[in-house]
């Protein structure tokens, strides 16, 4: 198991692949903590507890892949890659939850791109995506990963092609420059310009 460290001003905390007998407790009670509407963004309808169980301890014996992310040795959030055996159309379908007291600060992305990476590392070529047509969130951050979602009985549904993932996600951000570095170069072109003034005005000679 390999343990990741986010390195973000926002989350705090850790990200990892749950083994199998992990999954079971881990995510189960994950999902317990959703809150209502949580729990209907995630499974497009109000779901009783006896349901978050029945359903957790399938993804521990279906083979489904977890992604967890940790805050104080807690799931807060958790990415579903379920195989495509489980699927009728032979897709492997993706799914996202986070609770309430993390949201907001990047975990979704987080776990998206660990996600991609794990189904990248299976070999697989797309991924399904499914989510409730109200979940503004889920969508927006579909969409930011390359999903093509369509509407259909109050549900999104989309798929994800990994092999377009690199121009798909985001651009990294551009290298800081420190407040020495920022001013050497001003510094720079202040002498660059009067150098130039100089030559036209007939006061010095090219360097």
């Amino acid at each position: 198991m390999n343990y990741d460290s986010i390195s973000t001003t926002v989350a705090k905390g850790t990200v990892r692949t749950l083994s199998q007998q992990e999954e079971l407790p881990l995510l189960r009670d994950h999902l317990l903590r959703l809150d209502r509407t949580s729990r209907h963004d995630r499974f497009h309808g109000f779901i009783d507890d006896s349901f978050i169980r029945r359903y957790a301890e399938r993804c521990a014996n279906d083979g489904t892949v977890i992604i967890a992310y940790f805050e104080d040795g807690v799931v807060r959030g958790a990415a579903e890659l379920h195989p495509p055996e489980q699927s009728p159309d032979a897709q492997p379908e993706i799914a996202f939850s986070v609770e309430r007291s993390v949201r907001r600060k990047g975990v979704g992305s987080i776990l998206f791109r660990k996600l991609i990476a794990e189904a990248h590392a299976k070999g697989y070529t797309s991924l399904r995506i499914t989510t409730g047509a109200q979940n503004d969130a889920m969508r927006a951050l579909a969409n930011k990963f390359g999903a093509h979602l369509t509407f259909r009985h109050g549900e999104s549904t989309g798929s994800i092609d990994l092999s377009e993932q690199s121009q798909s996600e985001p651009a990294p951000a551009a290298a800081a420059v420190s407040p020495v570095e920022a001013v050497r170069a001003i510094a720079d072109i202040n002498r660059a310009y009067w150098r130039m003034v100089m030559q036209m005005s007939g006061w010095g000679r090219a360097a």
